[in-house]
């Protein structure tokens, strides 16, 4: 009770509310405008961040990234087009309703199951801060890096059909990081010669480059055809109630997002999935799913909102992101020397426990912002593309400068940002690249910190903890590629059996 009445006096701070506020009402705005998204506005806010205390700085992120997907609701509903990527399989059965004249009944669906969603996950996370309070201690430096290799096997494995582009691109994160002082006997590496790669590739520079200026060209690059939204016409109080008609598949949605969000790599898209396929195959009707049907909005909605607040638990437990949004987050930690790991659990706990909060709040301040204001939200949708890109080139470049005062951060952001164009032409994956910065650098000081108590190989699965993250892995890798390997196999029996001509 002591640590929940400190972690109430932190966030009853005037500043902390202020950020919980802004980052809610804020994600709600960004949700809203197709083409945008929690990443860019995450990567320009960053700079901005590091000036504030750091449970200011990550109550304002944790407030674009938890309420980003509720307004992300309301573009994929109205004109077909999702707020945000993972909103795509609301459009499924939301936009269908809308072309029935049931778009306000279709809004308020999604609005209910998305704070189902997050409740549900930030009380189990509260209700298991105390295990994880004495588990995350037993981590030590070969579980760490053994778990980031997981990390980093689960990034390839999740993007099917693209498992040696993501690979490519996380070791080419992985070299990016190695660029300048090693952190150790720092000498230098990969700088020949030139002094502005001493202090290495910043990751902020990067992650705005690849996020919001290849998004920005992006914009600037299309057309300016913007789909105008219906008029709504009724409340949208109706389908807050009616989510409760569906209580397996809101929890079931829940419970997914919840342990996938816990899991490095996975994130929202397979929560989503597995929710919006259980939900179907339990329907009495099952037929109605993609043609509007209420389960299909309330599984996909329930099931991405319950990610951000699980995802934070790798990150603060053992200081791993598991997807690029809490990969940024890591930052605003290390710029203000707090090092998520089992020492922030033992030492911090009333911390952690107020981000928790924070979450809870932000999501009820969500639900209330949107029942109020969703008419008026209706016309940031109608923003032009072009107008959406020079305001994002504009806005990130000031962002970058305003890191180092550094003409050269630009040059090398603009380089990226066109590397990031060239993989969104692709479509190639540019996640791997983040989370391999972030990831190598982990298990690089993880691995040598490991090396004094290495005798032989054995030594690194000799810890209960340690075997069964290798266990997994070797599960991971096995199974992907029996899976492969059926898929193959499929493949070529399909083929033997067509008529020759």
């Amino acid at each position: 009770m002591e640590t929940l009445a400190a972690s109430i006096e932190i966030i009853l701070r005037w500043d902390v509310f202020a950020a919980l506020l802004i980052g809610s009402v804020g994600g709600v705005i960004i949700g809203a405008i197709p083409g945008v998204g929690p990443a860019i506005a995450i990567a320009i806010l960053l700079p901005a961040t590091f000036s504030l205390e750091p449970i200011v700085g990550l109550t304002l992120l944790l407030g674009v990234y938890g309420s980003a997907m509720f307004g992300g609701a309301l573009p994929a509903i109205l004109i077909n087009t999702p707020g945000t990527p993972v909103n795509a399989l609301t459009t499924y059965d939301g936009y269908p309703m809308t072309e029935r004249g049931e778009a306000p009944r279709a809004l308020s669906l999604a609005y209910g199951a998305s704070f189902v969603g997050g409740i549900f996950s930030v009380i189990c996370l509260m209700a298991l801060a105390p295990v994880l309070a004495k588990v995350a201690p037993l981590f030590g430096s070969r579980e760490i890096f053994l778990a980031t290799l997981l990390g980093m096997v689960l990034v390839v494995i999740a993007h099917r059909g693209q498992n040696m582009a993501a690979g490519a691109l996380l070791c080419f994160g992985i070299f990016l990081q190695t660029i300048g002082l090693e952190p150790v006997r720092y000498t230098t590496r990969f700088t020949f010669d030139q002094t502005w790669l001493t202090s290495g590739v910043n990751l902020i520079v990067v992650v705005l480059g690849l996020f919001a200026l290849s998004q920005a060209f992006v914009l600037l690059s299309g057309r300016d055809d913007q789909k105008k939204p219906p008029l709504l016409e009724g409340r949208l109080f109706r389908g807050l109630w009616e989510v409760l008609r569906y209580p397996k598949v809101a929890l079931s949605g829940a419970g997914f997002g919840t342990m996938m969000g816990i899991i490095p790599g996975v994130g929202e898209f397979t929560a989503q999935f597995l929710s919006y396929t259980l939900a179907q195959k339990t329907s009495k009707t099952p037929d109605l799913f993609g043609n509007g049907a209420p389960e299909g909005i309330i599984a996909s909605e329930s099931a991405n909102n319950a990610v951000p607040a699980a995802a934070m638990i790798p990150l603060l437990a053992l200081g791993i992101p598991g997807e690029a949004l809490t990969a940024m987050m890591l930052s605003v930690f290390y710029v203000h020397n707090v090092i998520p790991g089992p020492n922030l659990f033992r030492n911090e706990m009333d911390f952690v426990l107020a981000l928790y909060l924070c979450l809870l709040f932000l999501n009820i301040l969500a639900l209330v912002f949107l029942m109020l204001a969703t008419r008026p939200l209706l016309k940031v949708i109608e923003i032009p593309n072009r107008f959406l890109g020079m305001t994002i080139l504009v806005l990130s470049f000031v962002g970058v400068y305003s890191l180092r005062n550094s003409a050269t951060d630009c040059a090398i952001a603009a380089v990226f940002g066109l590397l990031g164009f060239i993989l969104k032409r692709l479509s190639l994956p540019i996640v791997p690249i983040i989370l391999g910065m972030v990831l190598g650098g982990i298990m690089e000081t993880k691995f040598r910190t490991s090396l004094p108590r290495i005798h032989s190989p054995l030594d690194w699965v000799n810890r209960p903890i340690a075997a069964v993250i290798f266990a997994i892995i070797v599960c991971a890798v096995a199974y992907h590629a029996w899976t492969l390997i059926s898929a193959r196999r499929s493949v070529s029996n399909t083929d033997s059996e067509r008529p020759t001509e």
